[in-house]
């Protein structure tokens, strides 16, 4: 259940990431609301993983889903670049995950 854990914590940070960006300078009640719930969530989850994970592996894992996912969306719904070193840098975190889910004692 460690991992299912860790992958919904990374799911809800890219949750709260992305809700950042329409907060518009604390002037928006929802988006800081999305964010601080969004927040609570990840950390809960995260939380929840570390208590049979390794914290280097998980930590890393759960910012590298955070940091594919934020980046996809904002390909995919802000209009953010896309471009060759773009896709083989977010490749290379994917692999990175992949890496260390695979070589986790507890995978």
């Amino acid at each position: 259940m460690a991992w299912v854990y860790l992958f919904i914590a990374g799911v809800f940070e890219i949750v709260w990431a992305l809700s950042l960006k329409n907060i518009d300078g604390l002037n928006k009640v929802s988006p800081i609301l999305i964010t601080i719930v969004g927040m609570a969530i990840s950390f809960f989850f995260l939380s929840l993983s570390l208590k049979s994970l390794p914290v280097g592996t998980a930590y890393a894992i759960w910012t590298g889903i955070g940091a594919v996912g934020v980046a996809l969306f904002g390909i995919l719904f802000y209009s953010e670049p896309i471009n060759f070193s773009r896709v083989f840098c977010l490749l290379l975190i994917v692999i990175g995950i992949l890496g260390l889910k695979l070589s986790s004692p507890t995978h």
